[in-house]
């Protein structure tokens, strides 16, 4: 019996490493030759993709179920950036150029009306920066540099969740892969070691899917969320520096005030008449 046993857990172990190797074994059934020299493919045994899925009962459905929500939420914070972090949506053309030259004209409150017309992270880092003009120029700074820091975290936020969902699903794809091995550890441990190819299928199936479902997720999850990162960089410090250039004269004015020469008082008047 134990030589028989020992036989047993070898042809196991064999036909458990050729189907982790081998790409077919996944998506074939294997059947024994009746001489036992080796494994024959059936014709018309390859499954199709949604048979694969199902064959890992109800906690591999319910797994894969979750990567598909993660896919569709992934896919349309992607698409939400792609039409929200773009130049023309953070930064008008030509606000910045009409702020200053209506501040130049010393015209603050048309300036201030042209910000609330073009609603956008520049206008509200101007907006934020000209409510503060009667404090001087370092009210003026400090309330521009607090505004985008405020309109940037917001933004980091939303994108913050694409690489949230890149670390997740590996995670998921790796708990499929753990469950679906388990099954296969148990149905060669029901069977005391006599489980063939077959019997194995279910537990391998399930692993094999949810770990590359788990993988298509995250790598393009990731690649975005550097993209989008990377871009929004870029275009919150040029509209830093558009929103310095836009306030200018009020430094300027200032500065101006400042250096303007006090009146000479008139001389005292003396009681001699």
């Amino acid at each position: 019996m134990s030589e028989s046993r020992l036989v047993s857990r070898s042809r196991w172990m064999i036909v458990t490493l050729t189907a982790c190797w081998t790409p077919s074994a996944a998506f074939a059934q294997a059947e024994v030759a009746p001489g036992g020299m080796g494994t024959v493919a059936t014709p018309g045994a390859s499954q199709g993709f949604f048979s694969i899925v199902f064959s890992g009962g109800l906690v591999g459905v319910a797994i894969i179920m979750l990567l598909l929500a993660l896919s569709l939420t992934a896919a349309y914070l992607v698409f939400e950036h792609l039409m929200t972090i773009r130049r023309n949506e953070l930064m008008p053309d030509g606000l910045s150029e009409q702020v200053r030259e209506l501040l130049i004209a010393g015209r603050l409150g048309e300036a201030d009306q042209t910000c609330r017309q073009q609603p956008s992270f520049l206008a509200f880092v101007l907006l934020n920066g000209l409510s503060e003009a009667e404090g001087g120029w370092s009210a003026v700074e400090k309330a521009m540099e607090d505004a985008a820091a405020e309109q940037s975290a917001r933004l980091f936020r939303k994108i913050e969740y694409l690489s949230v969902i890149g670390n997740l699903a590996p995670m998921v794809g790796l708990l499929g892969t753990v469950t679906g091995m388990i099954f296969a550890f148990q149905q060669v441990a029901s069977t005391q070691g006599a489980a063939g190819a077959a019997d194995l299928a279910e537990g391998i199936y399930q692993a094999l899917v949810t770990t590359v479902g788990g993988l298509i997720v995250a790598i393009p999850s990731l690649g975005a969320f550097a993209v989008f990162r990377n871009r929004l960089d870029q275009l919150v410090a040029e509209a830093a520096y558009l929103a310095q250039h836009a306030v200018g004269p009020l430094k300027r004015r200032r500065v101006t005030a400042a250096r303007a020469p006090a009146a000479v008082p008139p001389p005292p008047r003396t009681g001699g008449g």
